[in-house]
């Protein structure tokens, strides 16, 4: 067995090179050996990183649209051509299979791509002769050091919806990502070296609540990107917003799938296993409750658990369906709603403990798993269990099956399956839901729309990349200019009007 590796920052252009007070385990999911062990940021570590993006600032703000986009550009190339590398690295200490791995970093490409639109996304406005001689033009402007925090279940994806748009807009960037799985955000520093990108635009620190702490309050910080539970998230914001920050955090979610009669039961039991088992449930964009519309329910659980049979659990490198959790802990938090569910009333129809994974027996295992039956007041729905469970709650009526996920507090993404285009319009306006799919189980949205949720799963008003991001990640200005001639108006101390 090899030593651990040793898991360090990135600040200035470079790893660094101190001793780390306290450090932490990284493990290999699949056989739950400690794979590597990083180092935990003190703050004097951030001040650091900090430091180097406030020193990197005025260069990379004044540098030319063409300069940043070619540094994004060749960004683009060089992590294109290597995504399978970073996809190793995700799988090997997240967990997800490696085909899953590779898709996230291609997702997070595309917001690469769209940020080397800049120039046309950073354009102002111009207005000749308001008044006499007088012209009005606005301008978009970057912010200075931004901090993105980032969580363990997407370690290259989620932190690309945000740094691509942040560094081309001429801001310099402080990525805190998990601990738990900190590689692949140096692999993508590394990347951001080779493409061009000048020392300090780009620092990655690792570490806990200790890190996050010191860049919500660091006065240097201008705004604050992050993504994870609900109340880390609304821990974020009201503490990044009391220190004067721009703060987007991005909580948590309970997202459903609504059956219609009418809809084709092999489709949403395709869709409901994809979107309720992928990643081993570790998205936020997980389906995790499907509300079935009577009488669909008993059809569409005996498909739904005819697909699990056919699903193969185990190490992601070895091409299976589904890897472990990320940790031992969680694992065991997932496997423990399974005894409250059950001791709630629902009814267990498979148990994911009763796996038998294709890896080894240490590693964080825990197979798919459906409930029936689940009622709104049970835990295993009110609770974000961010694991392999599928819930089936069912419903009377459209009207009633809406009630439900208006009723829940989180507001991240929904579906609804039906081949009726009324029904599937009528749904699209009404629910309370910020992301929302028709006859599509996981609606993330392309990376020139804005992703983000309503209620509980959004803190601040901005989403993520897209426009939205954009203005994040920017500040407006407006100019009003005049050219004098030699006969200008003099003195006038009346409130200046359009003339």
């Amino acid at each position: 067995m090899t030593d651990p590796t040793r898991i360090t920052h990135w600040i200035g252009g470079k790893s660094w090179d101190g001793e780390a007070e306290r450090v932490g385990d990284v493990y290999d999911p699949a056989t739950g050996a400690v794979s590597g062990r990083v180092d935990l940021a003190a703050p004097a570590e951030v001040d650091a990183a900090v430091a180097a993006a406030r020193g990197a600032f005025a260069e990379w703000r004044n540098a030319s649209l063409t300069k940043r986009t070619q540094v994004l550009f060749a960004f683009r190339e060089i992590l294109s051509a290597r995504k399978e590398e970073v996809a190793a690295a995700i799988t090997a200490e997240h967990g997800k299979v490696l085909s899953d791995a590779v898709g996230e970093v291609t997702r997070g490409l595309e917001v690469v791509e769209f940020a080397c639109g800049i120039p046309h996304l950073l354009k102002g406005g111009f207005s000749e002769g308001v008044s006499t001689n007088v012209d009005v033009y606005s301008i978009r402007q970057p912010l200075g050091v931004t901090a993105i925090i980032s969580p363990f279940n997407f370690p290259a994806m989620v932190p690309m919806w945000f740094f691509p748009v942040a560094i081309a807009a001429g801001n310099t960037v402080v990525l805190k990502p998990s601990e738990k799985d900190p590689s692949a955000a140096l692999l993508m520093a590394q990347m951001w070296a080779d493409a061009g990108l000048p020392d300090g635009v780009f620092n990655v620190v690792h570490g806990d609540k200790a890190a996050v702490d010191r860049l919500l309050e660091h006065p240097d910080v201008r705004a604050v990107s992050f993504v994870g539970s609900t109340p880390i998230a609304r821990y974020v914001y009201e503490t990044g917003t009391k220190h004067g920050k721009r703060v987007q955090a991005l909580g948590g979610a309970k997202n459903h799938m609504v059956v219609l009669p009418d809809a084709d039961l092999d489709l949403v039991a395709d869709a409901a296993v994809n979107a309720g088992f992928g990643s081993a449930g570790e998205r936020c964009m997980a389906i995790s409750a499907v509300v079935a519309v009577e009488p669909v329910a008993d059809e569409l659980i005996a498909k739904v658990k005819e697909r699990i049979a056919t699903l193969r659990t185990g190490d992601g490198r070895r091409g299976c369906d589904m890897g472990p959790l990320v940790t031992r802990a969680h694992r065991d938090k997932v496997a423990s709603y399974l005894d409250a569910g059950v001791a709630d009333g629902a009814e267990l129809i498979v148990d994911g403990r009763a796996v038998e994974a294709d890896g080894d027996p240490a590693g964080f295992w825990l197979g798919p798993t459906l409930f029936d039956k689940v009622e709104p007041q049970m835990s295993i729905y009110t609770d974000e269990i961010f694991g392999p469970v599928l819930c089936v709650m069912r419903v009377d009526s459209y009207d009633a099956a809406l009630q439900v996920v208006n009723n829940n507090p989180y507001g991240n993404g929904t579906a609804i399956f039906t081949n009726d285009g009324g029904a599937a319009r009528r749904y699209q306006n009404e629910v309370e839901v910020g992301m929302v799919g028709v006859n599509v189980p996981i609606p993330v949205p392309m990376a020139y729309y804005s992703f983000g949720g309503w209620k509980n799963s959004l803190f601040g008003d901005t989403h993520a990349h897209g426009t939205e991001g954009v203005h994040f990640f920017t500040r407006g200005k407006v100019v009003t200019s005049r050219w004098l001639d030699p006969s200008h108006g003099g003195i006038n101390l009346g409130f200046p009007t359009q003339t």
